[in-house]
């Protein structure tokens, strides 16, 4: 290449005539072209030595010719014969003014004009470069003096895990979201591998053991706040559900407290879902003359969400009267659960998710447009209650009145936070009581023995009587082996088969163990409930079990975590009792049914969407109504 340039550097001081010197060049030495030079130069003459090796060419090409320039005015004068005519004493008469005027205007002018430029964008790119690589660096050292301080450093660094789940919550991720819904399973792996505490992410821990359960989920005399991270799933971080501060709590809880009790429900919600419950048996019994398969678990679905869409604004949504129960709200609902993983690990998904606009999501994702147009529905059912409200008007017996008329502080009678209590509302009383007594309904019609002790049971009190349902709701919740096969179906339902985790002001002393303050610590209610040394055979569906631990005097209802345990249980507990206590006397006592092609898959967890769900392309419970009792 220097032979190139100086071939340049000859044409720029040569005529027009010896441009083929320059062409000629082209794949020389650098002998052969200063032997084709029309003057004598050596490059050796022109060889600088810039201080650094990547000094841009052309640079370079603009130092030579200064040098060589500097080299030129030391030729020897002209001779006399050369004087005359005006010619330098360079061989090939070459005209000094010339060379200089061909140097100055060419080299000066336009080479290093350009190349000026050239290094002008070379330093804007290398500035660029050098902004990327300096993020860069600092990126890096973030990552790695992170991982360092999570591994040796952090409190929870000597907790014993797997070192991957201590360094990233992309682990989590995989399991939950990769694999959907998997964690809970690998959680359970790692308790086999670690022993009964486990660190399972950066920041939380694990444990493993039924009798630590209640010291996990304290009551109210031991304060615990929610995990911050984990109330994003929700989608509602106004309501009760979501929030974090044990003492922010207690205050929206006491504005729902008094309409769950166990005396109002039995006053003001039983005759409610003794109504709801005969709109299902009308149901059912047309089924019966049609020959018409139910879908068991969309149809106790409809009924639940009637109930407690009823009790919470006064007015139902009439879910019984679909042609199939409304069974895509059946999906959306766990559709809309199972996304909680993916919005704990990007909390924005939720926000670019309600900005996208109906019309669009509907095609992208049905299931999420279909929920999306039921919030919105909420929030008009609201806004309608608190104008209401202001004109005078009032709906007496419901969750949202008895809200507004509370002693709650104004900003908690807000239309945004009474949307959010709505929303967590109508999904907790409805998911988790259908399927409970989907699971009743199915171990019942699959094993006759129980379900001709139930119906002897039954037999003792006139369900078909004039009296109130509050009556008949008492009579029910008498019944031994009732009760048996409810508490049974409760434990394989678990509740949320998420892990909720805790976060305590103080320190925890597990076993050998200090957990440290702020620390966000979980259990599992599905290892409590699957746990072979409190409940033998745990997979197989015993009612015996609990009536034989009343007979021993064992404690076994201190292990039924299905509504969780202290002071954040669930404020619906007894709702659901009364739903599920009333639901299976009037089906079970009026219909004789029997499953049609449905197996013990299709109603076992296979998956954590925060309720359990079995494996995808499950067709739920399917039932033929073959007669009325």
């Amino acid at each position: 290449m220097p032979a190139v340039f100086i071939a340049i550097i000859g044409s720029l001081v040569m005529d027009k005539d010896d441009l083929p010197i320059i062409i000629g060049s082209l794949g020389r030495t650098r002998a052969e072209v200063e032997d084709m030079l029309p003057f004598h130069l050596h490059l050796s003459d022109l060889t600088l030595r810039p201080s650094r090796v990547d000094t841009p060419v052309t640079v370079r090409l603009v130092l030579y010719l200064t040098r060589y320039w500097s080299w030129l005015t030391k030729v020897k004068k002209p001779t006399e014969a050369g004087a005359s005519d005006g010619s330098s004493g360079v061989p090939g008469g070459f005209p000094l003014p010339t060379f200089g005027s061909c140097l100055l205007n060419h080299v000066v002018s336009i080479s290093a004009a350009k190349e000026t430029q050239k290094m002008l964008d070379i330093g804007k790119y290398s500035m660029t470069m050098l902004v990327i690589l300096w993020f860069a660096a600092v990126w890096l050292a973030y990552v790695v003096f992170g991982a360092i301080y999570r591994l040796f450093f952090h409190p929870l660094s000597r907790f014993p895990g797997p070192r991957v789940a201590a360094l990233t919550r992309w682990y989590e991720f995989y399991y939950d979201v990769i694999q959907p819904g998997q964690f809970i399973w690998k959680i359970e792996g790692l308790h086999q591998e670690y022993g009964p505490i486990v660190r399972i992410t950066p920041d939380e821990l694990h444990i493993k053991d039924p009798d630590f359960y209640e010291v996990i989920y304290a009551p109210a005399s031991k304060k615990r706040d929610k995990y911050a991270n984990w109330t994003i799933g929700a989608g509602a971080p106004a309501s009760t559900f979501a929030t974090v501060s044990h003492d922010h709590h207690r205050l929206r809880r006491s504005g729902l407290n008094p309409f769950f009790s166990k005396n109002v429900i039995s006053n003001n919600a039983s005759a409610l879902i003794s109504d709801k419950i005969e709109r299902l048996c009308q149901r059912f019994s047309e089924a019966c003359k049609s020959g018409e398969v139910v879908r068991l678990d969309a149809a106790y679905m409809a009924l639940t969400m009637d109930i407690i869409t009823h009790y919470g604004f006064g007015e139902s949504y009439n879910y019984l009267a679909e042609p199939d129960f409304k069974l895509e709200w059946k999906d959306t609902v766990i559709g809309g659960s199972a996304s909680g993983a993916l919005i704990r690990q990007f909390p924005w998904a939720l926000t670019v998710m309600k900005s996208v606009p109906l019309e669009i999501m509907s095609k992208l994702a049905p299931e999420a447009s279909l929920l999306m147009r039921w919030q919105k529905m909420v929030r008009r059912q609201v806004d309608t209650i608190i104008g209401n409200n202001h004109l005078g008007s009032k709906a007496p017996g419901t969750i949202f009145q008895a809200l507004l008329d509370s002693d709650l502080p104004p900003e908690e009678k807000s239309a945004d936070r009474l949307q959010d209590e709505a929303q967590t509302l109508v999904g907790a009383g409805s998911e988790t009581t259908a399927k409970t007594l989907t699971i009743a309904t199915f171990y019942l019609l699959q094993n006759k023995s129980m379900l001709e002790k139930l119906h002897e049971e039954l037999s003792r009190i006139n369900l078909k009587s004039p009296d109130s349902a509050q009556n008949v709701l008492s009579e029910v919740e008498r019944l031994p082996y009732m009760n048996a096969i409810i508490s049974e179906a409760l434990r394989l339902m678990h509740g949320v088969t998420t892990r909720l985790p805790r976060v305590s002001h103080e320190v925890i002393q597990y076993k050998e163990w200090t957990i440290p303050p702020e620390t966000p610590v979980s259990q599992c209610n599905l290892f409590v409930h699957m746990d072979p040394t409190i409940f033998p055979e745990p997979t197989e569906f015993r009612p015996e079990r609990w009536i034989e631990a009343k007979q021993h005097n064992t404690r076994l209802d201190r292990y039924m975590v299905s509504f969780g345990r202290g002071s954040r249980q669930c404020v619906g507990i007894n709702l659901a009792y009364a739903e599920l206590f009333l639901t299976l006397a009037t089906v079970l006592s009026r219909f004789d049914m029997k499953i049609y092609e449905t197996t013990i898959d299709d109603i076992r967890v296979a998956r954590d969407y925060f309720v359990g769900v079995p494996e995808p392309g499950s067709q739920g419970v399917r039932v033929i109504v073959n007669k009325t009792l």
